[in-house]
C-alpha cells in the first residue's frame, strides 16, 4: 500500500536514541511521533479552539491554558486579512468574538468581514470571553504569533485553512514547526497529492470523511480503493446505524488512526455520545469508553480537563 502524506524522512530523534539522551527533543515532537504511530495506545487529545470556556476562543491565553492541562493538539481556524495576514478566527466576520460594533460605531456600514479589515484594524479590537465580555488586553492573534506560542510545546491542527496551504507552509518552514502541524480537508486524493508534490517538506495531512453523506462516502472509498493510507481519518457521523463501526474496522485494517469529534452530537452519532453527555454522566467512561473500544486514538474535545483526567486514570495519556 502507498502511505501518502507521511514523512518518510522522519527526524532522527524519532528513531535514534541512547539511554543517556532523550528520545525526543521536545514535547511537540513526542506528540507528533504518537500521531505517526498507528499502533500506539496513547490517545491524542485535541482542544477545539483552545480553552474557550475560560478564555476567548482561538486566543493565546486559550492556547496556554490547554498546554498547562496537558493537551496534545491545539485546533484552530484561519482567515486572511485585507492586507494578506493570516489570523486566528473561526468566523468569516469579527462580530461575534470581538467588540467590533463598539470600536467602529462611528462608521456605519463598515464591514466586519476579516477579509475587509487590515491587521491594524483587527488589532484595535478586543476579544470577548464566552460570556460576551470584551477584554481590553486580548486581541486576535496572527498565525505566526500562535505558532510561536505553540512551538515545541504542543502540535497544531489547522481546521479551517487548507485553502491557505501555501501561506501556512511558508510560515511553518520559517519557524521550524512544519512537522508539528496537522492540516486537514475534504479534497480528492489527487488534488492533495499534487499540492504536496510542489514542496520537498510538508505538514501532516488528514482527510475528513463524513461516512453518512455521499461526498464523504465517496472520499473514504477512494482512499480504500486506491490503497492510499493517511496518518489518520477524521470520521464524522450523525446516527449510530453501524456505519461508524464498519468504518473503524476498515481504517484500522488499513493501518491508519481514527480521529473523532466529541464536541457535538451531530459529529459523533447523536445526543448522548458527546462531551456534554460525558460531563453529566456519573462516569465519563460511560461515553468515552465506546470510542476506545472501537480503536479510536485521537479525540477532539470541548472538555479537555475531563477527557484528559479520565484518559490518564485509564493509563491512556502518558507520553
Amino acid at each position: 500500500m502507498k502511505r501518502l502524506f507521511v514523512f518518510l524522512a522522519v527526524s532522527l530523534s524519532f528513531v535514534c536514541c541512547t539511554e543517556s539522551t532523550p528520545k525526543f527533543a521536545n514535547r511537540a515532537e513526542a506528540i507528533a511521533a504518537q500521531i505517526h504511530d498507528p499502533h500506539s495506545k496513547y490517545v491524542v487529545v485535541t482542544c477545539h479552539r483552545g480553552d474557550w470556556r475560560n478564555f476567548p476562543e482561538n486566543s493565546i491565553p486559550a492556547i496556554e491554558s490547554i498546554i498547562r492541562m496537558g493537551a496534545d493538539i491545539m485546533e484552530l481556524d484561519l482567515k486572511m486579512t485585507k492586507d494578506s495576514v493570516l489570523v486566528l478566527s473561526h468566523d468569516g466576520t469579527v462580530s461575534r468574538c470581538t467588540n467590533f460594533s463598539s470600536v467602529f460605531k462611528g462608521e456605519p456600514g463598515k464591514s466586519a468581514r476579516v477579509s475587509d479589515l487590515t491587521l491594524e484594524e483587527i488589532k484595535r479590537l478586543s476579544l470577548k470571553r464566552a460570556h460576551n465580555v470584551a477584554i481590553d488586553t486580548l486581541h486576535m492573534p496572527t498565525l505566526r504569533e500562535a505558532l510561536l506560542c505553540c512551538k515545541d510545546r504542543i502540535c497544531v491542527n489547522v481546521d479551517q485553512g487548507y485553502e491557505f496551504y501555501d501561506e501556512v507552509l511558508a510560515i511553518t518552514e520559517e519557524l521550524g514547526v512544519t512537522d508539528q502541524i496537522l492540516i486537514k480537508g475534504k479534497k480528492p486524493i489527487d488534488v492533495v497529492a499534487a499540492h504536496e508534490a510542489a514542496y520537498p517538506h510538508n505538514m501532516m495531512y488528514m482527510p475528513i470523511v463524513d461516512i453518512q453523506r455521499p461526498s464523504g462516502i465517496e472520499l473514504f472509498n477512494s482512499y480504500l480503493e486506491q490503497g492510499v493510507v493517511p496518518l489518520a481519518y477524521e470520521v464524522c457521523w450523525q446516527t449510530n446505524d453501524g456505519s461508524f463501526e464498519d468504518a473503524c474496522k476498515k481504517i484500522l485494517d488499513q493501518g491508519s488512526k481514527i480521529w473523532v469529534n466529541t464536541i457535538w452530537g451531530s459529529l459523533c452519532g447523536g445526543d448522548g455520545n458527546d462531551d456534554d453527555a460525558a460531563y453529566i454522566a456519573a462516569d465519563p467512561g460511560d461515553v468515552y469508553q465506546q470510542y476506545i473500544d472501537k480503536g479510536v486514538s485521537m479525540i477532539q474535545t470541548d472538555r479537555p480537563e475531563l477527557l484528559i483526567g479520565w484518559l490518564t486514570k485509564k493509563g491512556l495519556h502518558t507520553l
